[in-house]
This record gives C-alpha cells, sequence and structure tokens, in this order.
C-alpha cells in the first residue's frame, strides 16, 4: 500500500544544497512553473528548476510566497499541524468596526468550518505599496481600509471569505510575512535566496 505523498517527501534524504527562495509574487501570476496557454506562470521570474512552493497564493493574490528544494522543510512550512503564522495586508471594501474587527479575531464560520482565532486590526496603507495592474476597483461612494490579518491555518481563499463573512469584502490581498519570512522591500517580481532556519 502506497503511503501518503508528504511522509514519502519526509522520508527521502535532505538535499545537499538545501535552496530557500523567498519571492514577491505579482498579480496574477500562478504558483506554478507551468500552466495553460496564456497563463502566467513561476517560470520567467525564477531560474532555479529544482525548487517547488511551499503553500499557494491564489492567482489574484500578491506578496510572500516561499519556495524550496527540501521536501522535509516544505512540510514544515506548509503542513497545517505547524501553524506557522501568515501575515496579510488586506484593503477591504468599507470601514470594519471593532465588532467585525472582534469576529475575525474570535473564528469565523465558514462553509467548511470555522476559522482558528486570528490577530487583526486596522493599519495605515503600507509604505511604498507598488502599484497594482490591473488597479484596484474604486467606488468614489464606498470607503476602503487597511487591515492586518494574522492566521495560523490555509483553508482555500480564506482571508476573502473571512472579510466577506464579516460584511467587508477583500478588493486587494497581499501576504506580507510567513513565520520568520518577510517581503522586506522586495517588489513584485523580485526573489531572493535565504539561508533555510531548519
Amino acid at each position: 500500500m502506497k503511503r501518503p505523498y508528504q511522509k514519502r517527501r519526509q522520508s527521502q534524504p535532505r538535499p545537499a544544497n538545501p535552496k530557500l527562495v523567498l519571492f514577491n509574487k505579482p498579480y496574477g501570476v500562478l504558483t506554478q512553473f507551468s500552466g495553460e496557454t496564456g497563463d502566467l506562470t513561476l517560470k520567467p521570474y525564477i531560474p532555479f528548476n529544482d525548487i517547488y512552493p511551499a503553500g499557494r497564493l491564489d492567482k489574484d493574490s500578491e506578496g510572500l510566497l516561499l519556495l524550496t528544494n527540501d521536501g522535509s522543510l516544505q512540510h514544515k512550512i506548509s503542513h497545517p499541524k505547524h501553524k506557522l503564522p501568515k501575515t496579510y495586508w488586506v484593503q477591504v471594501e468599507g470601514s470594519p468596526d471593532e465588532a467585525a474587527l472582534q469576529q475575525l479575531r474570535d473564528g469565523v464560520e465558514l462553509n467548511d468550518g470555522k476559522t482558528l482565532p486570528a490577530e487583526a486590526f486596522v493599519m495605515p496603507e503600507p509604505d511604498n505599496l507598488w502599484q497594482r495592474e490591473p488597479p484596484v476597483r474604486e467606488r468614489k461612494s464606498v470607503p476602503d481600509t487597511w487591515i492586518c490579518l494574522v492566521i495560523r491555518e490555509g483553508k482555500n481563499r480564506q482571508v476573502r471569505r473571512m472579510t466577506a463573512a464579516v460584511g467587508f469584502p477583500t478588493l486587494r490581498l497581499i501576504r506580507a510575512a510567513i513565520g520568520p519570512w518577510r517581503l522586506a522591500g522586495m517588489q513584485p517580481g523580485q526573489w531572493r535566496e535565504v539561508p533555510p532556519v531548519w
């Protein structure tokens, strides 16, 4: 009987040259190296052919993506049991009040279960924020607000579903950090290699 994928990967020896690459994924790019005709993928941006994403980031989200050639490290970054905090800068439609923020902190009931407690607070627009292409649709009659949301799980499109559930749809979503790793001034499409910490 075949063992699950993650266990097989964990049993493999660690590579002699472990790589960990931080990448600022632009809007519209898939977190994979191949796709259908017309898809934007990681291939034009990342010059290595032996690394793979540790976790995922939706096509319409931006920001930090980690890639590695080390199956054990990939597992520690992406597996829910490790509960690595993921920090998001979220531009939402409207002005969330304290009650809405408290709902996000307490956990929100989604159709696939309640989310774990999160950190949530209003923040100023991030410094030196790049322009998104295409730009976010703005409505003059409806204000927008930036919030910082820190979660420790990874349900599908979780942040967008959480903000919608409390009445404030997400307009723009940027992942700023995963555990100890941060964007730290990288522009969209830029990457840097860092020493693996595990």
